[in-house]
């Protein structure tokens, strides 16, 4: 169903004009043409044709396509770029504006798209300015390769790949070269590049309604950057499948759409259409680089990865690769001041991963303390059961978890849960079992390996200061009470670096009224298997009240009352439920011997 979509704008006519005026704004070498709302034109404000003693280097088209064309505009790169309106070609006064603006002597190179409208606007503003004495040369460029070859006359279509055009001609004007030299540079670029879609979903423009072309599960293969259907509609595959056919597309031999054979030395540019994560985008970088360099038998020299030409809030991205030579990449190296080329490295680069350093104790310690003892005591028995429950416990509860943090917090309490007992499931069998303090200091490297954000921190926090507890104690056996002070230490660690304390609506609101329960019935005298399991009761009372608490801590502490009425603080609950198997498990492992 068709519906207007959210937009942070005044008028949608006017959405351009305040684009410009907000980008001048935010980079003070960038001015514009007091032409508005007919000519919106972008220029370096330190360029007039009448001082002006390189070729310029001009280019634009539609917008909507942001950061392109005018956050390329800069020394090093254009020189000025033409907005039309969203997804309109400018008119061709105001092309001619942006002409008369910038060229001096030495000509004006226009880089142009290759679409229909752009072709004829800046086609006839190219024969205007030549009828009043500029020297003008035009390169088209149409580096896509989603479609097959054309038997018309509308060509490729000018995609991301033209991003690369603008810096090759831009570095190259900025050398001093003559506009035949600077276009014949440009020329040869634009033969070298191929580019790409994928889009997940469809660009809705300022005012007007979202389409629901593109239904649920589905993803389309080499659209346009105008939201023009694509090649063919797919299901949602994963990035490693999406690249792969990408790829394939770019550099097929039947088609024969980019020079370039298995030895050639590439660059790659990994573009997001607007509405698609940095995460998503990098994540695509690293699987293109060893597809391209294994699979098809190149030398990655360079790699851009980042929002360049977009579809305003399409989600997906494309692929570019350019043959390069020396030629082309000391272009692309050359220095720029344009706002929006990215800081790309230079060929030599280190190795991308090395090993992780390990502490000097890891590397001291004996086997006897750090590997899993050939045989196993009393305590190391119970101690293994207990730590097998709680963490099976915590992997059960995965998805109530994430279902309850979703509604209080960011929705992963339970996945990030999973992967910390996970790994203390795998560890287990390499922990020094008969030293509990030792396996305490083990359980938390594990969970800091694996679990991020608040919780790893957390829980690392808590199995060290118990750690610590336990060694300060320096007693051969471990007692009940030891314990129960290990498990008061490791509360008051979490609260004095966490900040939070009973009340907080955090998972101390669960271990408080277990460790006093704990405390208390030992120092009574009491069972301690009893005494542990009166605790647990304890723990998933004071983790059932966090519902009637308001939040003072984390993420919660941003959510409405209502929302939290409704729910337990996951991490509350997580550490009830870990406690409460332990403690049931100790007691079973009791009955059996």
């Amino acid at each position: 169903m068709a519906f207007l979509c959210k937009k942070l704008i005044n008028d949608p006519n006017d959405v351009v004009i305040e684009f410009i005026e907000g980008l001048v704004e935010t980079y003070p070498g960038l001015q514009y043409l007091d032409g508005f709302p007919e000519v919106k034109v972008v220029l370096r404000a330190d360029v007039s044709s009448a001082t002006y003693d390189k070729v310029a280097v001009i280019s634009g088209g539609g917008s909507g396509h942001e950061p392109a064309h005018a956050g390329f505009v800069g020394e090093g790169m254009l020189t000025a770029a033409i907005c039309g309106d969203v997804f309109a070609s400018p008119p061709v006064d105001s092309i001619l504006a942006g002409i008369r603006a910038v060229t001096g002597p030495m000509g004006c190179l226009l880089i142009v798209k290759n679409y229909t409208g752009d072709r004829l606007n800046f086609g006839l503003a190219a024969e205007q300015a030549k009828s009043e004495g500029y020297r003008v040369e035009m390169v088209i460029v149409g580096d896509d390769c989603a479609l097959p070859p054309p038997r018309g006359i509308a060509g490729r279509r000018g995609l991301a790949g033209t991003i690369l055009v603008h810096k090759v001609a831009g570095a190259a004007a900025s050398c001093g070269l003559s506009l035949g030299e600077v276009a014949a540079e440009a020329q040869r670029a634009s033969e070298m590049v191929g580019t790409m879609g994928v889009a997940l979903s469809v660009c809705t423009l300022p005012g007007q309604v979202t389409s629901d072309r593109l239904g649920p599960g589905k993803m389309e293969l080499g659209l346009g950057i105008h939201g023009e259907p694509g090649a063919a509609v797919a299901d949602l595959q994963s990035v490693d499948v999406v690249v792969s056919h990408v790829l394939n597309q770019i550099l097929s031999q039947e088609t024969n759409y980019v020079p370039i054979r298995r030895g050639s030395r590439v660059v790659l540019m990994i573009n997001g259409l607007g509405a698609t994560p940095l995460m998503e985008l990098m994540i695509a970088a690293g699987k293109a680089v060893p597809k391209l360099q294994l699979e098809h038998g190149l030398a990655v020299d360079r790699v851009y990865t980042g929002s360049f030409m977009t579809s305003l809030d399409m989600a997906g991205f494309s692929i570019t690769v350019m043959k390069a030579d020396e030629a082309i990449l000391d272009r692309l190296d050359a220095p720029t001041k344009a706002p929006n080329w990215p800081v790309g490295a230079d060929g030599n680069r280190p190795p991308a991963k090395i090993p992780v350093p390990l502490p000097p104790s890891r590397t001291t310690k004996n086997d006897e303390t750090s590997n899993r003892p050939t045989q196993l005591n009393p305590q190391g028995n119970i101690l293994e059961v207990a730590i097998e429950a709680a963490a099976t416990a915590v992997i059960n509860l995965r998805d109530s978890l994430n279902d309850w943090d979703s509604k209080v917090g960011d929705g992963d309490c339970g996945s990030t849960m999973f992967r910390g007992a996970s790994a203390i499931l795998e560890d287990i069998k390499s922990y020094p079992l008969n030293d509990p303090a030792e396996t305490l200091n083990e359980i938390g490297s594990s969970i800091r390996r694996v679990m991020g954000g608040t919780s790893g921190i957390i829980y690392d926090i808590f199995c060290k200061a118990a750690y610590a507890q336990l060694k300060a104690d320096s007693h051969s056996v471990i007692t009940p009470l030891h314990w129960a002070g290990a498990f008061e230490a490791a509360i008051a660690a979490v609260s004095k670096y966490g900040g939070a304390s009973a009340g907080y609506r955090t998972l101390l609101d669960a271990l408080i009224p277990a460790s006093s329960v704990l405390k208390e019935k030992l120092t009574a005298g009491d069972d301690p298997v009893e005494a542990f399991v009166f605790s647990a009761e304890a723990a998933v009372a004071g983790a059932e009240s966090t519902k009637h608490m308001l939040a003072l801590a984390g993420r919660s502490s941003y959510v409405s009352t209502d929302i939290l009425a409704s729910v337990p603080d996951p991490g509350a609950m997580a550490a009830a439920s870990w406690y409460r198997a332990a403690a049931i498990a100790v007691k079973d492992k009791h009955r059996a011997l």
